[in-house]
């Protein structure tokens, strides 16, 4: 038999007999396929279509209806006494738990910028996730002592402050005792870092049921710290034996200990994988195996909850994410979320679902606006980011619904309540008469974007519920936004009060799925009723304070045209500004479209906005009723 050179890749090169060639090849093929196939079991992948624009904020994603966002702080520098009593606008990191009925939201703090001393961590309650206590210290600015220095640093210690940095917030222990957590890092000078094993040490505290706290202890100190310097106690010494056998189990957890590897030694024997991966994230699929991901969407999988990882972490086929957190949870309804954002930048911020935890199917915007940075600080990104959901452990809202929490600007502070099941679509036309829906529905299919200065809620105004859009925000907007089944002729209609004339403003948008509008229409702030018709504004009519206005708006997608009619009164036909393929949305917004930054902005703002801490005067609209239908065949 003829020998000859037959080389399959990958085994290019090797030399073999002619009979054995072909069987070695199909060995080969066969190993491929049996690889390929338990890659993809054992690796999360994103295997949707839907791509992020990051032209936009909103990245132009479909909206998970009946997101709610709402936001539980807002920094201001010239008035702390509308910020909960601080003065700092370097607010990050945030972290959530639910346990007592009660969620509990913790961030860290600094004066101005990121890792830039002196550094807090700081506490806010919540019964219901929309109205939230003002901030509380729980662990206040250490000093650190006089002369100490830094491993690798020349600097020496002199009227210094800790810096906070931490990945872990809160742990709920088997005997049902709350700890939450922080830790003490070191920055003794420019480009230092306080996560490189060389800070101080993690602490601890306990949050009793009638919302007083215990001492703090420290839990975990660096070794490269002299615990005679510490100026509190290690928690062995408490005499609450509760309290200490719930940090034993804590430091006995290898998955809670996975998230302190940034700040541990480098050697630190609680840390199972020891590689440089940032902001741990976890949950666990079906069959027990843990999924882990990290920052820029690494990922891999744990047989025995994170004592061993089956590879070393990888980047997840198919998702986008930068050098931000990415949070994944098994969901109410027993399939899987991961929310993150898609983009080389923070924004927008969305979530992605899944039914089996390893493939991630569709991309839906959770909040898609960037507000105004007020306040300029180092490493101070733009955007919605850093989210963190409540981990496995650590209590389940009542309502079955994701929610989740993130900074803005690593300035102001967020929630997000994401319904579950998680969809973009509605199947049926809006029929919202909000006096008659309820109590709690009413908003259940609405999308509010909620400033604490520029609320979107329910009211109750002259006895009758109601929406109600108010604003006094310099620098943000109310948003309240309802997704519609898909239309290429559709009639909507509002009942709508504007309690004012001469001031604010609320634009009324017709939008695709995508978030391109056709049609705006505006009360504006001199009076008038107007609609966008291509460069300039198209006046309507007048409209007074405290006046109930009944629109109703024709839209049809073939004619590129709209009817609006005002308390029965038809006010003419206008072409759409913009050509859209259906209707999707309905937006009712305070404010003017953003459209900065973009991807072009410089990354770091180094100035303060011009009177960033004013508000101005309130301007409130409120709305009775929202319906649609399908458009039909009139007679001119």
């Amino acid at each position: 038999m003829r020998t000859i050179n037959f080389t399959p890749n990958p085994l290019k090169g090797t030399k073999t007999s002619g009979w054995k060639a072909p069987f070695r090849g199909l060995g080969v093929i066969i190993f491929a396929l049996f690889f390929t196939q338990t890659h993809a079991q054992d690796t999360v992948r994103y295997v949707g279509q839907t791509l992020s624009n990051v032209d936009y904020h909103h990245g132009q994603l479909s909206p998970a209806v009946g997101v709610h966002n709402i936001q539980v702080f807002r920094a201001n520098r010239e008035h702390p006494e509308l910020a909960g009593g601080t003065n700092w606008t370097y607010n990050h990191a945030p972290m959530l738990a639910y346990w007592n009925n009660t969620f509990y939201l913790q961030y860290l703090s600094n004066p101005v910028g990121e890792h830039v001393p002196p550094g807090q961590t700081l506490l806010l309650t919540s019964k219901d996730g929309y109205k939230w206590s003002t901030p509380t210290i729980i662990f206040p600015p250490y000093k650190v002592p006089d002369g100490w220095k830094k491993a690798g640093r020349p600097e020496v210690a002199k009227d210094l402050y800790a810096v906070m940095h931490q990945r872990m917030g809160f742990f709920v222990a088997t005997n049902k005792r709350l700890l939450t957590l922080a830790f003490y890092g070191l920055v003794m000078g420019p480009k230092d870092d306080p996560n490189d094993g060389n800070g101080i040490g993690r602490v601890v505290r306990e949050i009793y049921p009638d919302g007083k706290f215990g001492p703090i202890y420290f839990i975990r100190n660096n070794t490269s710290w002299d615990k005679l310097k510490s100026a509190y106690p290690f928690y062995t010494s408490s005499k609450d034996k509760g309290f200490v056998d719930a940090c034993d189990e804590l430091l006995g957890n290898t998955l809670m200990m996975q998230q302190w590897i940034e700040e541990a030694d480098r050697n630190d024997p609680l840390i199972s994988l020891k590689k440089d991966v940032k902001a741990f994230s976890y949950y666990h699929l079906p069959d027990n195996r843990v999924v882990g991901l990290w920052k820029h969407a690494l990922t891999t999988i744990s047989k025995d909850n994170g004592k061993t990882w089956q590879y070393n972490p990888l980047r997840a086929p198919g998702f986008v994410n930068s050098n931000a957190k990415i949070w994944g949870q098994k969901t109410s309804d027993g399939q899987y979320a991961t929310v993150y954002n898609p983009s080389e930048f923070r924004w927008p911020l969305a979530v992605s679902t899944g039914k089996d935890g390893l493939n991630y199917t569709n991309l839906l915007l959770v909040n898609g606006e960037i507000t105004s940075l007020r306040y300029g600080g180092a490493y101070k990104s733009y955007g919605p980011q850093y989210v963190r959901g409540i981990e496995e452990g650590n209590g389940t809202p009542p309502d079955g619904n994701l929610w989740v929490t993130y900074s803005m600007n690593k300035e102001d502070i967020w929630v997000s309540s994401i319904p579950v099941p998680i969809t973009d679509e509605v199947k049926t036309h809006a029929n919202d008469v909000f006096a008659l829906l309820p109590a709690g529905e009413e908003l259940k299919n609405w999308n509010i974007y909620s400033p604490l200065q520029a609320t979107a809620q329910m009211e109750t105004v002259g006895g009758t519920k109601a929406l109600v859009l108010r604003d006094k925000d310099k620098f943000d907007f109310a948003k309240a936004e309802r997704v519609i089944p898909d239309s290429k002729k559709v009639t909507v209609e509002f009942s709508i009060v504007p309690q004012q004339v001469n001031k604010g403003t609320l634009q009324i948008e017709f939008q695709d799925a995508q978030g391109n509008a056709a049609v705006r229409l505006m009360f504006d702030a001199d009076s008038l009723f107007k609609a966008k018709v291509g460069y300039r504004d198209s006046n309507i009519q007048k409209y007074e304070a405290g006046k109930q206005y009944d629109v109703r708006i024709e839209l049809d997608r073939d004619k590129r045209m709209f009817t609006t009619f005002v308390n029965g009164q038809s006010k003419g036909n206008r072409l759409f500004f913009a050509p859209v393929a259906s209707f999707r949305r309905v937006v009712f917004r305070t404010g003017a479209v953003r459209r900065f930054p973009d991807a072009d902005t410089p990354t770091d703002q180094s100035y303060d906005l011009l009177k960033a801490g004013d508000q101005d005067a309130e301007a409130v609209f409120v709305i009775k009723s929202f319906k649609t239908s399908g458009l039909q065949s009139r007679v001119e």
